[in-house]
C-alpha cells in the first residue's frame, strides 16, 4: 500500500485563539493550512503542562497509565518518569518502514535517547546532533539570545528574576525555532530521494515564557490595540482559593507591560508561522505535499492576563486547555471546520489508522480519522473528554470532564467549578454552588468517576474510605453490585 508521509508541527504554549478568523495575530501559513485542511475548534490537551501533555500525545495514554504526571525538571529521578515498556506511535511507523525524524523540544522522558521511541534521526535539544549544528550556525554565540528592550519579573522577594517578555536584534534562522526548522529542510532533502514514506516531527519551543520576538516581527503589533481579555478582570471570588493566590503573582504588572507582553507573543507566533511556511514552501515544490498528512497542535495554551493570570499550571481554564489543531493531507477534508471534542492523545492512534498501522489497544484514546474525512458529520459520539493534572512542584489533585456545552472541574484541594461554555465562554460564574444545576454537578460527578474507571486511574475510581469523600457523589454512584467491582469489606476500609 502506498502510506502517506507525516510531517508533524508542534507549538510550545500556543493559545488555540490566535487561529479564530478574527483575531489580531498574523498566521497567513496556518491560515492557508486551514483553507487545505481541517481545523477543530473543540481540540483539548490531556494535561495543562508539557511532559505529561506531550507524552500522552506519543502513548495515547492518559498521564497516570505513562507515568509523567509533571514537567522533568525537578532533579529527581524516580519522579515523573515515562512507563517505557510502553509503546509510542512513532515505533510503529518504523515497523512499517516509514523513515523517522525528530527536531526541536523533547521534554517526554530524560534519558533523551530518542531512538528507543522510534526515532532514527535524533535532532532534539540538548542532542549532539542539535548542539552541532546550532554551534554551526552560531558560533560563540549562545542559542539564548539577548533582549533588549526585556521585562523581568521580580516578586516576590527571593526566587529571582525571570525574563516574561523582551524583543531581540537576531533573526528567527539564528534562535531555536530556526535553526529546529532548518535541520527538519535538510531531514526533508535526505528522504525525498528515498522510495520510503517519512515522519518528520518538528516540535518549537516557542511562544513559550520568556515571549522573545523579533523587532520585526514585535513592530507589526507594537502600535496596535491589543486589548486584554474579556475575562482579565475576573476577582475569581467563587472559585478555587488557590487561584486567587496565583493571580497575586501578576500584580506587579502594569497595563502597558501585559500589553507589551502579548504584542511579543503575537510576534512569536507569527514568527513560528513564518517558519512552519519553509516547511509547506519546501513541501510544495518537491512535489510531496499532496502525499503528505500535515498536523499542526500545540501541547497546551496560555492565559495570556485572562482571569489576571498568565502561562498555564494554576486554574483549568479553557486558555489554557483548549489547543490549536490543524490537519490536512490525502482524504482530509478542506476548508473546513469540526466542533468535534478531540484530545492530544488521540493523535496517536489516529495517525497510525491514517499510516494504515495497528493501533494500541488503551482505553484512553481513540482515532478521529473518520472526523477528518467527514468533519460536519454528526459529532454527537465527540463532544466529551476528559483531562488530569497532578499539579507542578506544589502537588495537587485536578481533573476536568467535558461534556456538549457542561464542563466540569474537579479539584481535591478545594470546591469544585462547573461552566456552561455555550453561555459562559469566558468562565466567569461558577455554577458547582448553585443549587439550580445540583442535577447537572451530579452528572458531571458521575461522568469524572466514569472516565476515572475506565481508563484505570484506580487512586480516584477507588477513593472510598470515609475521610475521602470529596465528591458531589462517589465512584459507586449509580453503580449495581457487578458494575462496581467493590466488595462489601473492600467498602468498608
Amino acid at each position: 500500500m502506498s502510506r502517506p508521509n507525516i510531517l508533524f508541527l508542534m507549538a510550545d504554549q500556543m493559545q488555540a485563539r490566535v487561529l479564530e478568523p478574527d483575531h489580531l495575530c498574523q498566521t497567513p501559513n496556518l491560515d492557508g493550512m486551514a483553507v487545505r485542511g481541517v481545523r477543530f475548534t473543540k481540540a483539548y490537551t490531556p494535561n495543562n503542562i508539557c511532559s505529561p501533555s506531550r507524552a500522552s500525545l506519543m502513548t495515547g495514554l492518559m498521564p497516570h497509565n505513562h507515568g509523567v504526571l509533571e514537567v522533568l525538571y525537578p532533579k529527581v529521578p524516580d519522579q515523573h518518569a515515562l512507563r517505557t515498556e510502553k509503546p509510542h506511535w512513532a515505533q510503529r511507523l518504523v515497523e512499517v518502514g516509514y523513515r523517522t525524524g525528530y527536531f526541536g523540544k523533547w521534554h517526554i522522558e530524560r534519558s533523551n535517547q530518542l531512538a528507543q521511541f522510534g526515532w532514527q534521526v535524533d535532532g532534539g535539544h540538548g542532542g549532539p546532533d542539535f548542539e552541532a549544528y546550532a554551534q554551526e550556525i552560531l558560533g560563540e554565540q549562545p542559542l539564548a539570545p539577548a533582549c533588549d528592550p526585556a521585562h523581568y519579573l521580580v516578586e516576590p522577594a527571593g526566587y529571582g528574576p525571570h525574563l516574561f517578555y523582551g524583543v531581540t536584534d537576531r533573526p528567527a534562522e539564528s534562535r531555536s525555532m530556526g535553526i529546529t526548522t532548518s535541520m527538519a529542510l535538510r531531514f526533508l532533502e535526505e528522504v525525498e530521494a528515498e522510495p520510503d514514506p517519512w515522519c518528520c516531527f518538528v516540535s518549537f519551543v516557542e511562544p513559550h515564557d520568556p515571549f522573545i520576538a523579533h523587532g520585526d516581527f514585535y513592530a507589526r503589533y507594537a502600535d496596535l490595540d491589543l486589548p486584554p481579555p474579556a475575562n482579565a478582570d475576573d476577582d475569581l471570588a467563587d472559585r478555587p482559593g488557590l487561584y486567587r493566590r496565583a493571580q497575586r503573582i501578576w500584580k506587579q504588572l502594569g497595563e502597558e507591560e501585559k500589553r507589551e507582553a502579548r504584542a511579543c507573543y503575537y510576534a512569536s507566533i507569527s514568527e513560528i508561522d513564518g517558519q512552519i511556511g519553509r516547511l509547506l514552501d519546501y513541501l510544495e515544490e518537491s512535489g510531496q505535499r499532496e502525499n503528505t498528512i500535515v498536523v499542526m497542535t500545540a501541547d497546551h495554551g496560555d492565559l495570556l492576563g485572562a482571569h489576571g493570570l498568565f502561562f498555564k499550571d494554576i486554574s483549568a481554564f479553557e486558555e489554557i486547555f483548549q489547543i490549536p489543531l490543524i490537519v490536512s493531507g490525502p482524504g482530509v477534508a478542506a476548508d473546513t471546520l469540526c466542533q468535534g471534542r478531540v484530545g492530544l492523545h488521540d493523535l496517536c492512534p489516529t495517525l497510525l489508522e491514517l499510516a494504515g498501522c495497528g493501533l494500541f489497544d488503551v482505553p484512553d484514546s481513540r482515532s478521529f480519522a473518520e472526523l477528518l474525512h467527514h468533519p460536519t458529520a454528526d459529532t454527537d459520539d465527540w463532544q466529551r473528554g476528559y483531562a488530569e493534572y497532578y499539579g507542578n512542584r506544589h502537588r495537587l489533585t485536578q481533573r476536568v470532564v467535558w461534556d456538549g456545552p457542561w464542563k466540569f472541574v474537579f479539584n481535591g484541594f478545594d470546591f469544585d467549578e462547573l461552566y456552561n461554555l455555550e453561555d459562559d465562554p469566558f468562565e466567569m460564574a461558577n455554577l458547582a454552588e448553585n443549587a439550580d444545576y445540583a442535577d447537572r454537578l451530579v452528572q458531571m460527578t458521575t461522568l469524572f468517576w466514569h472516565y476515572a474507571r475506565q481508563t484505570g486511574d484506580y487512586p480516584r475510581a477507588e477513593t472510598l474510605y470515609p475521610a475521602l469523600r470529596l465528591g458531589t457523589v462517589g465512584p459507586l454512584f449509580g453503580l449495581d453490585a457487578s458494575e462496581s467491582g467493590t466488595s462489601e469489606g473492600e467498602y468498608r476500609r
